[in-house]
């Protein structure tokens, strides 16, 4: 096990730190090392939004940079006033890569290409790559170990474990200093509501329709993001070079089981659940060992009801945060409206 890393006086690139678990982490961040600097490299796309962060925007410790992973310039600027990278900046979306994969390989493979290839030429003293459970693969009984094959069997998985290699020879060939991390499902608070647990709470909440993938008994294993901040943290301090880290609560429920969960917490009435065909190459179970990570004194605190119902909790407050996304953007309307009329 290496050496705890001394991480406060330290300045974090962040990429893709305006989206979901990015803008959680620089949040846990600042709170867990008063010393520390942040600069936020993000595109803002579709689901990088600025407002995930308004709370810390005038914060001296931290600098929002816009701009892309793809630019070799922009990225090596950001490097020489950088210590760590954390690397979450990719095109995430399922259903998305389903109906164009194309942007999800120039993003997640040949992105990270160039932040890695980018590195090679300043001293960047560690790279920490999110990765997905999802490049395994679905199977119906166990657990994944970090050792196992990659199978993927969506665009956007085959896109992450690319980038997942990719980052592991460039420390078999360059002895580049990164760590990856394969995190399973997460959900909380600033969550892009295209996603499962954010779409149907936000629409329960309007008395809309609660999509559920075929008969909804696909399994997750649920991770709540501050949990996988935490985990990020624990590789930060003890993590080995060139290891890969499994990161998930063991948490496995069934789509229908959340999706009822919802509406009761909501006291809406389970016939919003409406069954849609379902997802083309729908994986049905993912399930990680996580006994590497345990080994560094990591384990998930949050029991997943509490930390649903602080989700629940969380969109119900925020309505027009999400409100503002679901009305008026075109993106997201146009999305939903082309995926379902193609399942149909």
């Amino acid at each position: 096990m290496a050496e705890t890393r001394r991480l406060d006086g330290k300045t974090f690139l962040v990429t893709g730190g305006a989206g979901f678990i990015g803008s959680n982490f620089i949040r846990y961040l600042l709170q867990s090392y008063p010393d520390c600097k942040i600069i936020n490299l993000d595109k803002l796309t579709y689901a990088g939004n600025l407002e995930n962060l308004e709370d810390i925007a005038g914060n001296p410790r931290y600098t929002f940079v816009q701009g892309d992973i793809r630019d070799g310039e922009v990225v090596s600027s950001l490097y020489e006033k950088s210590d760590i990278v954390v690397h979450f900046a990719a095109e995430t979306h399922v259903d998305r890569s389903i109906l164009e994969g194309g942007e999800f390989v120039l993003t997640d493979v040949h992105g990270t290409y160039i932040l890695l290839e980018t590195m090679r030429n300043h001293s960047i003293e560690l790279f920490i790559h999110i990765s997905t459970d999802e490049v395994y693969g679905s199977r119906k009984t166990g657990a994944f170990k970090e050792e196992d094959a990659l199978n993927p069997s969506s665009p956007y998985s085959a896109s992450k474990a690319g980038a997942d290699r990719l980052v592991y020879a460039y420390w078999v060939t360059y002895g580049l200093p990164v760590i990856i991390l394969r995190p399973t499902n997460n959900y909380g608070p600033y969550q892009y509501p295209e996603k499962f647990i954010p779409l149907f709470i936000s629409n329960a909440l309007e008395d809309k329709t609660l999509p559920l993938y075929g008969k909804g008994d696909n399994r997750r294993d649920w991770l709540f993001v501050e949990d996988h901040c935490r985990a990020i943290d624990c590789v930060l301090n003890k993590g080995n070079m060139g290891e890969v880290y499994n990161v998930g609560a063991q948490n496995e429920i069934s789509n229908i089981v959340i999706a009822n969960k919802i509406v009761e917490l909501l006291g809406k009435p389970e016939s919003l659940i409406k069954h849609v065909p379902d997802r083309l190459g729908h994986d049905f179970r993912y399930s990680v060992d996580c006994r590497k990570i345990h080994s560094l004194g990591w384990k998930p605190a949050m029991d997943f009801e509490e930390a649903l119902r602080l989700t629940v909790t969380w969109y119900s407050e925020k309505k027009s945060w999400w409100k503002k996304i679901k009305d008026k953007s075109r993106d997201f309307k146009s999305f939903y409206e082309k995926y379902y009329r193609d399942r149909k």
